[in-house]
């Protein structure tokens, strides 16, 4: 990571910032508890596999193609507001942050550009990063619905930001893809075997 060319960094959150992904896991289990168990488990597969994807886009998922049934927006809604109330009563614990990564934000803040683009829910997000009293670390907060991808774009569009001078480390397949389709660098961390292929990442910069 010793680039000295990076002034920017999109930090994904879930397993990059705080130790949150088994929280998320148990949240799937506990909204689609009146469910069949095996088609919770095929969900979980997907959700893993898929870090970056939003919780709207996998609760569509389990009810269109694993339970292949039509679901409504308000029912995906419905399920997403459950999901995000039980992740701000057990995400408020500054306990789960990875004391490398913030050590590392907080000593760097001043010497870097830091957003957050992340899959989770944008309002959730913005409230527990500001119950955890590290907000001000970072120049914006972003979450879903909007996709990983678009998220970028849109901050590389409307900052004006040279892609060479950006940076965006995550743990998911879903936060490469959002950094290569948008032609700025990447870096895995806290990742799978096959991400971490891609760019491991070491706070060295």
């Amino acid at each position: 990571m010793r680039n000295k060319e990076i002034k920017i960094i999109f930090w994904d959150f879930d397993g990059v910032i705080m130790n949150s992904n088994s929280i998320r896991d148990f949240g799937f289990q506990y909204c689609l508890t009146d469910f069949p168990q095996y088609q919770i488990d095929e969900l979980m597969v997907y959700h893993r596999l898929n870090g970056g994807l939003s919780r709207y886009n996998k609760f569509r998922y389990f009810f269109e193609k694993i339970r292949g049934e039509e679901v409504s927006d308000a029912t995906i809604l419905d399920f997403s507001q459950n999901f995000s109330s039980i992740m701000k009563d057990k995400l408020c614990d500054k306990n789960l942050l990875i004391k490398e990564t913030i050590n590392f934000i907080k000593i760097n803040y001043k010497n870097f550009t830091f957003h957050i683009t992340s899959g989770s829910d944008e309002n959730e997000l913005r409230f527990i990063c500001k119950e955890l009293d590290i907000s001000a670390y970072f120049k914006s907060i972003h979450g879903s619905p909007t996709p990983k991808n678009q998220l970028v774009k849109d901050l590389l569009i409307n900052n004006n930001y040279p892609k060479k001078n950006c940076l965006l480390i995550g743990d998911s397949i879903n936060d490469f893809d959002a950094a290569h389709d948008n032609g700025i660098y990447f870096k895995s961390y806290n990742a799978s075997h096959e991400v971490s292929n891609l760019s491991n990442c070491k706070f060295e910069i």
